[in-house]
């Protein structure tokens, strides 16, 4: 973790299965308000800037490129005029050029899910640019006052929070055995789950309780969390316009608040992604 930088959220710790009982229609309804799709990804390259991390093989092996091409096919059916990604606002002429230079067939993509499912699936639809909506930056204030794992460590709180690690790292290496045997399509099914959003999210609730009355940085890291993504909500509202059907491809970690903060603004309709992923 950065001394003063908002890092990534933690991953998914466990991850469920379900069903859908609806099926998506090859035509979406056009609606005069906008609908947002919030598409949870795991972090594809697999950079290992969180607390607990899950291992991703290489998404670029043949086989799971056809998976992932199947994917943004069936994304595609829901026919998003935008597509919203997890990079830096404050970039969006960096993200302009790269996309650019896919199209122009001057880019190899990376194994991030920006470049492999999100220009993809921009590439697909015939738009002409993607859009950056990330906020990541320094907390206010002293990192001191965040600091959870210093603060653990020096009060006595090392041991819980090395188990709370250790358990959160086996579940992840557990659900990564089991996506060895599954397809890309059924990865991005289970993990945009409402029940594994929520597992996502309780997570932090966990986190808040590193501190005490007189100080208290994991409620402090927790709230700067929820801030961070206020900030990233108000930069996907800015891109909304009437009759949008807007796809916001983001890190597990994000969707839950993001999914609440829609609905809760009543900013947009929110469309299940599920039944388009499979």
């Amino acid at each position: 973790m950065g001394k003063a930088k908002f890092v990534a959220g933690l991953m998914t710790l466990a991850l469920t299965s379900g069903c859908v009982a609806t099926r998506a229609s090859e035509k979406a309804e056009v609606s005069p308000d906008p609908q947002v799709m919030l598409v949870s990804s795991f972090h594809l390259a697999n950079n290992n800037r969180d607390l607990i991390n899950l291992p991703i093989e290489d998404v670029t092996a043949p086989h799971r490129q056809e998976e992932i091409k199947q994917l943004v096919d069936n994304l595609a059916r829901w026919r998003p005029t935008k597509i919203v990604l997890e990079w830096p606002q404050s970039d969006q002429d960096g993200l302009d050029e790269r996309y650019q230079a896919y199209l122009d067939g001057e880019l190899e993509l990376s194994a991030k899910e920006q470049d492999q499912i999100g220009f993809r699936l921009a590439e697909v639809l015939g738009h002409t640019n993607v859009y950056a909506v990330d906020w990541n930056e320094s907390f206010p204030g002293e990192w001191a006052d965040y600091d959870f794992l210093t603060w653990a460590k020096e009060n006595g709180q090392e041991d819980r929070l090395t188990t709370f690690v250790k358990y959160g790292q086996e579940k992840l290496d557990q659900q990564a055995e089991r996506m060895r045997q599954q397809s890309i399509v059924e990865w991005y099914f289970d993990l945009n789950q409402p029940e594994v959003r929520e597992q996502d999210h309780r997570v932090y609730f966990d986190l808040a309780t590193f501190g005490n009355n007189e100080r208290n940085p994991g409620a402090s890291w927790v709230g700067g969390w929820y801030g961070r993504n206020l900030r990233i909500f108000n930069n996907i509202r800015d891109t909304l316009e009437p009759r949008d059907r807007v796809l916001i491809l983001y890190g597990s970690g994000h969707t839950y608040l993001l999914n609440r903060f829609f609905h809760e603004s009543e900013l947009a309709e929110v469309v299940d992604p599920r039944p388009y992923i499979r």
